[in-house]
């Protein structure tokens, strides 16, 4: 069970002391978790059930049993092995998967506040038992249905179990008291009991409709998919073509039956959407483990595809370490160093600047100024004042009031937000207003946030709807610097040479963000745009400005949605980094959501496709680069599976087709073990394989491209066609020099087994030469060519073997032939891979 002690809250002034451990503990064991269960799915009978219906096993079960019936009881039995060891590599692989994505799941349970021993900690959401007193705060994902015991200005989305988008405000003394799981909380902070758990909860008894909702296949899926199908429509029509062949020619049903299931079971490129799956899970683990959470699938294959990525600027290119640099008490107009012995008015200023915070501070800026208030006030009056009403961060610019009273009915109304929005709700002259952006101009040209201050008064209980209706004095400036996080600069390098462009999005100021963008080397920080610009102007112009300008300062949730959708309708395929309950609809437009794991909201977590762990845009870069290599070893393992293929099918139909002396020179157990080998090189040892060194210089690739473009298919074709022209002409060798069938055969298997290893070594880069890939650290190809040469020598040489499949041995001669026949039908491309190299230097 995830526990975790926040230091930052780590005790509690709401006077509640929440569940003991051994209350816990009695609760969970009579209640049980909080997880939701429904339909209890085995993978393995699933998985099981999937393969039944595998073409390729389908044919393998009705060759077997034509063999049975026609006495040759030894095939049989070796088809029906075959069966088991197709099954088992099939299973291997599907186990490989779900393991992948039962871990991916784990890691990415939602965490929750929750008031235990009197401290608030952070548990997993399954962990909360009934009875738990969860802190239900803006911008988390409400765990379980409770009962609220404890409020301020708390309001909460319920448009999932109700259809109501607009915010629904409750409080512990109104008759709707009660918070449900699943609902998020759009402002303030309650506390409530936990009532509910699990399956008991609203949202779980109606949550049987979730089990029949599929997830939409991705474009590569569907293309696969249709690939497939394809080739199958083509194995009906050939396996029909020859079996009429094979019957005209012996009249002989169930030996012209097998024939033709030969020719069937060569065509079925089975291992395409095996790999397809594997790759893709066993890339979403390998992120995992790198700290990058991926939500969905389909984003480890856009990952790749990436063109431009959005990105906020505090604690994503900054440290999110806020320190109060510098200060500007009013009306005193004199900016001070915090560090240095401070006046009344800085004094007060601090003090006031404190109250407009959160009274348990979780914001960066928020610790700086309790900080300070604790260095300089010579008593805390803190543990005397409760909060009695807040009004959340909202308002364009924003601003946030907090309001205060101790038990003598002493209130203290403050108010921190953008200088822009205290100044419209203060008492500052025209001229003074001025004089208070020239200041704040000089503060953000060294890179400072920088923060007005103002307070209030205000009798009576009924407060205004809205923080801007109250009459405020200006108190001054507040100014924090984060420095930015020292890899920052060579992240962005990264990203310029892999073609990504980068845009930052943030509600600072444009000065403050063109400060810091220059210091990190940023990429057109000279240009920048704010939030109310950008909503004036017409929709073909928003898609102008959002491709050429890089800043966008002073923005609110509908224009960094704005901004994300006119870059999608120029065909981008955007990242976007975000952590605020404000992010939550970018995040979601986004192709690629991006939340982080430590600052993170709950709700940027909801909205994304993947977390980052470490809050690290380092890892953004490490992820692309892991998509790009998916990407392209799924591609090698494609055009091996194609190439491969064409000379099985050809050297199985073109003897038969003209009538040579030899028609029918594979059988079906000379095909099944071809496959055998074919399914674990593409689908284990590609996979296995390391990034090439020039990926991350590549551009993207356009994410509409089809999979099997006609130049890739074309050379996946020609090497396939190369590999028959070898395997054909030792075939027709060997029918010239006298020799007999079986002898004939084994030069043709053999020859095809020696270009199988080859094509495995040199589709192993489309660019780098055989001698540069050797050099890759991936064992699982060494084993699998090993352990391929290994059986294929057994099957020639060892006579038991070689009986059974109709082999003969072959003497040092015959045998150089094969290999060199084999070998040079593929190592030719070498030269079109150097021809390639000399082209892009």
């Amino acid at each position: 069970m995830q526990q975790k002690s926040l230091s930052a809250v780590a005790s509690n002034n709401f006077g509640i002391a929440g569940l003991s451990s051994g209350e816990v503990a009695r609760a969970r064991q009579k209640y049980g978790d909080n997880r939701l269960a429904y339909h209890k799915s085995n993978g393995f009978l699933d998985a099981l059930k999937a393969l039944a219906g595998e073409p390729m096993v389908i044919l393998l079960l009705v060759a077997s049993a034509i063999y049975l019936i026609s006495g040759k009881t030894g095939d049989a039995v070796f088809l029906a092995v075959a069966i088991v060891l197709v099954s088992a590599i099939s299973l291997y692989q599907d186990k490989k998967s779900r393991d992948a994505l039962e871990k991916l799941k784990d890691y990415n349970q939602p965490v929750c506040k929750v008031i235990r021993d009197g401290r608030i900690i952070e548990i997993n959401t399954g962990d909360l038992v009934k009875g738990d007193s969860i802190v239900a705060e803006e911008g988390t994902l409400i765990a379980a249905d409770g009962v609220i015991v404890h409020s301020n200005d708390f309001a909460v989305n319920e448009s999932l179990l109700t259809g109501e988008s607009l915010p629904v405000y409750k409080d512990r003394s109104q008759s709707d008291n009660l918070i449900y799981r699943g609902t998020t909380v759009f402002s303030g902070l309650a506390i409530a009991e936990v009532t509910a758990i699990g399956n008991e909860t609203r949202i779980g008894k109606i949550g049987k409709s979730l089990e029949s909702i599929k997830e939409e296949k991705t474009p590569l899926e569907k293309q696969i998919g249709n690939f497939v199908k394809k080739m199958v429509l083509a194995g009906i029509v050939v396996f029909i073509i020859v079996w009429g062949i094979n019957y005209t020619h012996s009249r002989n049903l169930l030996d012209s039956l097998l024939k033709a299931l030969t020719l069937a079971m060569s065509i079925l490129p089975e291992e395409i959407p095996v790999a397809l799956t594997t790759f893709m899970a066993l890339g979403a683990w390998r992120l995992m483990k790198m700290g990058i959470v991926v939500k969905q699938m389909k984003t480890v294959e856009t990952l790749g595809s990436a063109t431009v990525i959005c990105v906020d600027k505090t604690g994503t290119i900054t440290e999110n370490r806020m320190t109060l640099a510098k200060l500007c008490a009013w009306p005193s107009k004199k900016v001070t160093d915090p560090g240095s012995g401070l006046g009344s008015d800085e004094k007060e200023l601090v003090r006031t600047a404190m109250w407009a915070s959160e009274p348990i501070p979780f914001d960066p800026m928020e610790i700086a100024l309790h900080d300070a208030y604790e260095r300089q006030a010579t008593g805390d009056e803190r543990p005397g004042y409760r909060m009695i009403h807040e009004y959340p961060l909202g308002g364009k610019p924003p601003m946030m009031t907090h309001l205060f009273e101790n038990d003598k009915h002493v209130r203290i109304i403050a108010a921190k937000g953008a200088p822009e929005a205290l100044m419209a709700v203060s008492d500052l002259t025209a001229a003074e207003k001025e004089q208070v952006m020239d200041i704040v101009k000089k503060m953000s040209q060294d890179g400072c946030r920088v923060l007005g201050v103002a307070e209030t008064s205000f009798e009576g209980d009924g407060f205004p709807v809205e923080q801007q209706q109250f009459h405020f004095q200006f108190r001054g400036l507040v100014a924090f610097y984060d420095p930015p996080k020292k890899n920052i600069k060579s992240v962005l390098e990264g990203f310029y040479t892999a073609g990504i462009a980068v845009k930052i999005i943030t509600g600072d100021n444009a000065t403050t963000t063109t400060a810091i963008a220059k210091e990190i080397g940023f990429k057109g920080y000279e240009k920048s745009m704010t939030g109310d610009d950008l909503m004036r102007l017409p929709e073909d112009e928003i898609r102008a400005k959002a491709a050429g300008t890089n800043i966008f300062s002073r923005m609110f949730p509908d224009a960094k949605l704005k901004i994300i959708n006119a870059l999608k309708a120029g065909t981008e395929i955007v990242a976007m980094t975000g952590d605020g309950v404000n992010d939550g609809p970018a995040l979601k437009a986004a192709h690629i959501g991006i939340a982080m794991g430590k600052k993170g909201t709950e709700i940027a977590k909801q909205a994304a496709s993947l977390i980052l762990l470490e809050d690290d845009l380092s890892k953004m870069l490490d992820a692309v680069a892991i998509g790009r290599k998916i990407y392209a070893n799924l591609k090698k393992a494609i055009q091996y599976i194609i190439s491969i293929h064409i000379p099985i099918i050809l050297t199985v139909f073109i003897p038969l087709a003209l009538g040579w002396v030899y028609p029918n020179i594979f059988s079906p157990v000379h095909v099944i073990f071809l496959e055998l080998i074919m399914g674990p090189t593409c689908s284990i040892a590609y996979e296995n394989e390391p990034m090439e060194k020039h990926i991350m210089r590549q551009k993207p690739r356009p994410f509409a491209s089809t999979f099997f473009n006609w130049k890739e298919l074309a050379i996946s074709v020609m090497q396939g066609l190369a590999i028959t022209a070898g395997t054909l002409a030792v075939y027709r060798y060997s029918v010239y020099q006298g020799f007999g069938e079986a002898h004939t055969r084994s030069m043709v298997f053999t020859t095809l087994i020696t270009a199988n290893v080859m094509l495995t070594l040199v589709n192993r880069s489309f660019y780098y030469s055989v001698v540069a890939t050797l050099k890759y650290r991936n064992d699982m190809i060494f084993y699998i060519i090993i352990l391929t040469i290994a059986i294929t020598a057994t099957l020639i040489f060892v006579k038991i073997a070689a009986n059974f499949f109709s082999f003969e041995a072959l003497n040092l001669s015959g045998l150089l032939i094969c290999i060199f026949a084999g070998s040079l039908s593929v190592i030719w491309y070498e030269a079109v891979k150097w021809r390639n190299r000399v082209k892009s230097r």
